[in-house]
């Protein structure tokens, strides 16, 4: 499990209250919901993976997301850009 830690300025922070009862509650109901829609996508993906590849998937949502083999955002990036690097170099 990981825990994260934000800072917001004393107007960031009084702007978000102005909206929402709990800023605490919102906060964490924006992360977990981003959160479910990234599982959603990854499960997606690796079912619609090994029906193409005839083969079968079981598990949680959970389990699929943590058995899949799948980039993070940074190496996604850095593979991009270590590609564009390589493209520039080659023209």
């Amino acid at each position: 499990m990981a825990t994260y830690t934000i800072t917001l300025s004393a107007a960031e922070d009084k702007a978000l209250k102005s909206v929402a009862l709990s800023a605490q509650d919102w906060i964490d109901n924006a992360i977990h919901e981003r959160c479910r829609i990234a599982i959603d996508e990854i499960v997606n993906a690796e079912v619609q993976r090994k029906l193409a590849a005839n083969e079968t998937i079981s598990g949680s949502k959970e389990d699929i997301v943590l058995a899949a083999d799948i980039e993070s955002a940074a190496e996604r990036e850095a593979r991009l850009e270590a590609e564009l690097a390589a493209q520039t170099q080659g023209s």
